[in-house]
């Protein structure tokens, strides 16, 4: 005897999103420990304020940030997932542990600014850019403090280096996000708008 469902299928979007969020840490855990040392600096540069971009861009600000804390604790554990595959609480005691905290502001401020303006991808930049203002703001006052800099010369050693680069990671991210986004959500099945 063939039975029929009365009540519309729902897409099971609680799965989706917990699908994504492992993927999007999975990328974090890849990519976090990929780094290039700089001679005049303890920060290395890293991709992964690149992946925190991509994460909101596909998660938005809840699953975005519940996917950097996954990260961090992963990290934090002992996990080599940090920049030159390390891990451990040492790594958040450090001189980049700042950057690493401040990692959850940029995905907050980001995912805020996106929310609050869903179809507007300079809502998106600007985030990206006022989240990587507040991250080098915790990272060069950790800095500042582990080595015992004033804090113009941690600047000059944590951030200055580092803005064209980072700058070159919003472009990427502002570009390429949306397009990913779309078509991310489109083969996870999610209806967009």
């Amino acid at each position: 005897m063939k039975t029929t469902d009365t009540l519309p299928r729902q897409p099971k979007t609680r799965t989706r999103q917990l699908t994504l969020i492992g993927l999007m840490t999975a990328v974090l855990c890849i990519l976090g420990p990929l780094s290039i040392p700089l001679p005049v600096s303890p920060v290395p540069i890293t991709l992964t304020n690149l992946a925190i971009f991509f994460a909101v861009y596909l998660l938005d600000i809840k699953g975005g940030t519940i996917c950097l804390l996954v990260y961090l604790c992963l990290g934090t554990a002992g996990l080599p997932v940090f920049s030159s595959f390390s891990g451990g609480l040492g790594k958040l005691a450090g001189p980049t542990g700042g950057y690493l905290i401040g990692f959850l502001f940029l995905a907050l401020i980001q995912g805020f600014l996106m929310k609050l303006f869903p179809k507007k991808n300079t809502a998106a930049v600007i985030g990206m850019i006022l989240g990587m203002a507040v991250c080098y703001l915790f990272g060069t006052a950790w800095l500042a403090l582990q080595l015992e800099l004033t804090f113009p010369a941690a600047l000059s050693i944590g951030v200055l280096p580092y803005l064209a680069g980072d700058g070159a990671k919003i472009v990427i991210a502002a570009v390429a996000g949306p397009k990913l986004r779309t078509a991310v959500h489109r083969a996870a099945g999610y209806l967009i708008s």
